[in-house]
Order: C-alpha cells, then sequence, then structure tokens
C-alpha cells in the first residue's frame, strides 16, 4: 500500500505570540465546538470522496495554533476518527504540539492514552525575560513541570523548540538555553531563527525601535555554537533546523522533506496527493460554513499542479534542506533520470560559490550553504 501523512490544524490559542503569523486565534474560544465537529466531517467526508483507503497512515502530526488549549476530549476524537476511517499502521508516530500554560497533567494523560506517542513543546527560550518579550504564556518553570510529568506518564519521544536571534538575545543566553536543555536529555530539538513577518506586533515593536535584534553576524555566530554543542551531545542534525538523537528524527517532517504524500485537515492545512499541491481556505466562517452546506469542495485552494519537471526541482529544493542532501541513486530511481546532468547548470553555480558539495552518491549544502540556504533554493526555482 501506499503511504500517507495526516497533519490536522487547530487554530486556537491562549494568546497569540508577538512574532507569530500563522492562522491562529485567541479571540474565536465560540467556534471551538463547531470547528471540532466540522474538522471531523472533513475527515469523513474526505475519505469517501477519494481512494485514500488504499494508503497506510504511517504519521499523524496534530499542530497549531495550539493543540493543547482545547479540551482534550476533542484531541481525543479526532485521532479516534482518524484511526476509524484510515488504515492507520500499529507503530505510526502521532505528534501534538503543546505549549507550556496550555496543558495540563490530565490532557497528557488523555494524549497517551489515545495512542499520541511523541510530544513537540514550545519552549523557545529558558530565560523568563525573553519569554516575556516575545509573548510567550509560560516560564521555564512550568516548562520544566509539564516536561516532567511527560515523562512520568511514559513519554519516550519528547521534541523541544528553540529560539535563536531572539530581541535582545546574547549568544551567552542561547547558549545557556541549549546546555540547559541538553541535561533534559530531550530525543529531539528544534532550533529556528527568528524571523520577523509582516503584521505582526514584533514587527511594529521593531519599526517603533522598543526592541532590537541581534545582527547577522552575531546570529550565524548563534547557529554554529549551537550545531557545535548539539553535535558534541550526541545531536545529529538531520535538517537544517533539527536535531535529533538517533532514531529519533520526525519521520512525518522527514517524509514531506523526500516529497510524500500528505493530506492536511482543518482550517489552512496543507497537502501533496498525486503531484497536485492545495490547501483549505484560511477563513474560519468559510470553512465551517462549506462544511455544513456539504461544500467542502470549495474550500480548496489549488496552488500547484506539478509537471514532471517542476516535480524534479521541488525534489532538489526539499532535498536540500536534509543534511545529508539528495542522494543521486534516489533520485535515479524516482525520476529514471541523473540529477548531476539534468542540474548541471546550477549545481555548477552553488559548487562555485561555496554552497554545495558533490560527494559520490549525494548532493550536500556545505556549512556556507546551511548560511545561504535562501540562494540555494533560488537556483531551482
Amino acid at each position: 500500500m501506499k503511504e500517507l501523512g495526516i497533519y490536522v490544524h487547530i487554530p486556537f490559542c491562549k494568546r497569540k505570540c508577538n512574532y507569530c503569523d500563522f492562522i491562529s486565534f485567541q479571540d474565536k474560544d465560540n467556534c471551538i465546538n463547531k470547528y471540532i465537529e466540522c474538522l471531523k466531517e472533513e475527515i469523513n467526508k474526505t475519505i469517501k470522496l477519494s481512494n485514500y483507503k488504499e494508503y497506510t497512515v504511517k504519521t499523524i502530526y496534530i499542530g497549531g495554533g495550539t493543540p493543547s488549549y482545547i479540551d482534550s476530549k476533542f484531541i481525543v476524537e479526532i485521532v479516534n476518527e482518524i484511526k476509524e476511517k484510515f488504515n492507520v499502521d500499529k507503530n505510526a508516530e502521532i505528534t501534538i504540539e503543546i505549549n507550556p500554560g496550555a496543558v495540563n497533567e490530565q490532557k497528557l494523560y488523555d494524549y497517551y492514552n489515545v495512542g499520541i506517542n511523541r510530544l513537540s513543546i514550545g519552549l523557545q527560550s529558558d530565560n523568563d525575560e525573553l519569554l516575556k518579550t516575545i509573548g510567550r504564556i509560560h516560564n521555564f518553570s512550568e516548562f520544566l513541570e509539564i516536561y516532567k510529568i511527560a515523562r512520568k506518564i511514559g513519554y519516550k519521544n519528547i521534541n523541544i523548540d528553540l529560539m535563536l536571534a531572539l530581541p535582545n538575545q546574547t549568544i551567552e543566553m542561547l547558549e545557556n538555553t541549549v546546555n540547559n536543555i541538553i541535561r533534559l536529555e530531550p530525543e529531539h530539538i528544534s532550533l529556528y531563527s527568528l524571523i520577523v513577518e509582516e503584521g505582526t506586533k514584533l514587527e511594529k515593536q521593531l519599526e517603533n525601535k522598543e526592541l532590537t535584534l541581534p545582527n547577522e553576524d552575531t546570529e550565524r555566530i548563534m547557529y554554529h555554537l549551537t550545531r557545535k554543542i548539539l553535535y558534541e551531545n550526541k545531536y545529529i542534525q538531520y535538517e537544517i533546523s533539527n536535531f535529533s538523537k538517533i532514531g529519533y528524527e520526525s519521520k512525518h517532517n522527514l517524509d514531506c522533506w523526500s516529497q510524500k504524500e500528505y493530506i492536511g485537515f482543518g482550517l489552512a492545512s496543507h497537502s501533496y496527493i498525486n503531484m497536485e499541491r492545495f490547501s483549505n481556505t484560511t477563513n474560519i466562517d468559510e470553512y465551517i460554513a462549506n462544511i455544513q452546506n456539504d461544500k467542502i469542495e470549495e474550500n480548496y485552494i489549488i496552488h500547484e499542479k506539478q509537471n514532471l519537471e517542476s516535480q524534479m526541482k521541488e525534489y532538489m529544493i526539499l532535498g536540500l534542506r536534509k543534511i545529508n542532501g539528495v542522494n543521486i541513486t534516489e533520485f535515479k530511481l524516482k525520476f529514471n533520470q541523473n540529477p548531476i546532468y539534468l542540474f548541471r547548470i546550477e549545481l555548477n553555480n552553488l559548487v562555485n560559490k561555496g554552497l554545495i558539495e558533490i560527494q559520490e552518491n549525494n548532493i550536500k549544502l556545505t556549512n556556507k550553504g546551511l548560511d545561504f540556504a535562501n540562494i540555494v533554493w533560488e537556483e531551482f526555482i
């Protein structure tokens, strides 16, 4: 059977972070019940209108927003709905994003009992002042308590999200955060550079000079220092922003970067099926109304219907996100073409700039390429 990943979007938050531009809401709690009913109906209708019964679901990822903000009974209902309608592998990786300040022991028990086996905890920093500056709803002590409870319950696969280049963050602050997290021995650590998105509260604060960010040189030092510390502590970098102990790579994300198929449920969720990329509407009222009126197809927005050329270019872009890069043999097996010849002009340009290296069976980013990955992507767009 073909393999499939499932993404579920929960767009509700206790409070929106200052840097966040995701489709999420802090003021629509009155929509939660209707939204969950519509989401379950979307799952039910989608399986009836498609051939997804021919797939084996290998991963389920529940993201947001803040999935742990809503009542855990809704998460249980969603997971059970997916398991009832789809052929879910008994060893499927099932992840939920949680935030300290929006989760408790009972919720963690409920997730565990329904089969969720991976937690992704949004921490960002161990510095309470930095957390307050970026609008997080928790402090470090609350995170530690939730982490301790999760381990007691039995979770054996936990990711912790960290951010670098935060306002007023120093190299020493970041180093302290990373070392404190390593002592907890999580299986996975995600490390993201802060991106100032248009229309966010953070953008306005920077424009008004209320806050300042580390400069680009400092950001690069932060990134490479963190990579070094994680490597020395046996965390393997397998993608630009992701590090794990051996065997604990995020299967859901790796499948996406390997151009495998996935279906999204919920507001603004994205899907990739049969060389077509599409998403749901970002308007929550429209999303609910279309499902209630049996017009589920009107929620879909088609972004791309790939041809072979665009599929191969995308495969290169996604593959170069991974530290091991693009496997030449796997490319040949998938497309029956040699990427070294097919993309000889682009690859030669990138090699000359020192951004990639071509090994015996892999095309991969150099350390310099990790810093300027956006330039690499542009070669293939």
